[in-house]
């Protein structure tokens, strides 16, 4: 059964291996969900999806394939009154009382039964045996007692004995525009993990101890590796103050995120845009500035750049000298920014401002022609489209 349904996931576009299906067959066979569509649905979604921004395709997928059994009752054409579902008190028997009710033979006849009683009744029904409603022993209904049955309308499971959960699910398309949070940020960033073996080899390399130890005549040759590290390296440059003020909490995720992701990264500050000088700490600004031009020379044109700010200030402070409102610069930034992109063939601009109101801030569209349109949302498409861009 489960098969064509890990193809359809596969056709559909979704890197579904092998090892993650076998993990959700074993998972199955352990019975970690119940007999339950929507247990097994986010089962089956934990196993199976990697990365959340597919969450959307695999639902239209899972809601596909497995039409048949969340449709099954809207096909009868039945529509239950929510007063008949309105709780009104919960059924609680003892362990005799429960081992006296009977189970109906099967979800067939289960079925059956269900349409001969909505055929029937005409009103809510509270505590009985048959009808559908709520506190009873019928098999259908809310917040009673049988021991096989039809759970509706009710607000989680009690006895975990519905062979079949009648409730409407609603999905919601996954907004690629809402704020970004650390775990987001950190499955945006794995698009830029290029993994290398560098250091001290202090990792024993099983497979190859096993070969060496067989081809010599059964005597141990243990064999050591260096550790897997991600071997990307990247420049982060922060805008800070004034305008980004109102952005602190995203670029703090995306700074946390970037320093569990990377091994090789080193980062900087400057305000409104790049001059002659950066620094790493803000409280000591004034004291402790970095030459950008020694930031040129010390790091190799093997790094990735990632500016990150609203780029939204006076166009003076872009393309003219003297334009920055805190100290004189004898060069435009837009000759600082050039000379960073000379050396950085990879190098893209995060934006916490709203793509839609870019075109109406003039210094905006001056930053963005200047990185060759290399500017990109701080959401979570656009943090994909410029991790994308940075490893093509």
């Amino acid at each position: 059964m489960l098969i064509p349904f890990f193809y359809e996931l596969k056709d559909a576009g979704l890197k579904v291996s092998i090892t993650e299906f076998l993990t959700l067959l074993e998972a199955l066979d352990k019975r970690v969900a119940s007999l339950s569509i929507d247990d097994f649905y986010y089962l089956s979604r934990t196993s199976l999806v990697k990365d959340e921004s597919k969450y959307d395709l695999f639902d239209r997928v899972f809601g596909h394939y497995f039409k048949g059994i969340e449709d099954s009752f809207e096909q009868m054409g039945f529509e239950i009154p929510a007063d008949w579902l309105e709780k009104m008190k919960e059924l609680n028997l003892t362990r005799e009382e429960l081992d006296k009710l009977q189970a109906m033979g099967g979800l067939d006849e289960l079925m059956e039964q269900f349409r001969k009683r909505m055929e029937e009744q005409k009103e809510r029904h509270e505590g009985g045996n048959k009808w559908i409603g709520t506190g009873g022993t019928s098999p259908f209904g809310a917040y009673g007692a049988n021991p096989m049955g039809i759970r509706i309308g009710q607000d989680g499971g009690r006895m975990r004995s519905a062979v079949k959960v009648w409730d409407k699910r609603e999905y919601k398309n996954l907004d690629d525009s809402r704020e970004l949070g650390t775990r987001n940020i950190k499955v945006a960033l794995r698009r830029l993990r290029r993994f290398a073996r560098e250091g001290a080899a202090d990792i024993l390399d099983l497979d190859d101890t096993i070969q060496s130890t067989a081809r010599n005549a059964g005597y141990l040759d243990i064999k050591m590796i260096p550790e897997r590290h991600n071997a990307v390296k990247v420049l982060l440059f922060f805008d800070i103050g004034g305008s980004m003020d109102p952005h602190i909490k995203v670029c703090e995720e995306l700074f946390s995120a970037a320093r569990t992701e990377f091994k090789h990264m080193e980062y900087f500050y400057f305000h409104n845009f790049l001059y002659e000088y950066v620094w790493k700490d803000n409280h000591r600004r004034h004291s402790e500035k970095l030459k950008t031009f020694d930031v040129l020379h010390k790091y190799g044109s093997d790094y990735k750049v990632i500016f990150v700010g609203d780029a939204t200030m006076s166009p003076y402070e872009i393309t003219y000298p003297g334009g920055s409102v805190e100290h004189w610069n004898e060069e435009a930034g837009a000759v600082w920014l050039k000379r960073v992109l000379d050396v950085y063939e990879k190098a893209i601009w995060l934006n916490p401002e709203q793509e839609r109101h870019w075109e109406y801030t003039p210094s905006i569209e001056i930053t963005r022609e200047l990185m060759g349109d290399r500017m990109f949302p701080l959401t979570i498409e656009g943090l994909d489209r410029g991790m994308r861009k940075l490893t093509r």
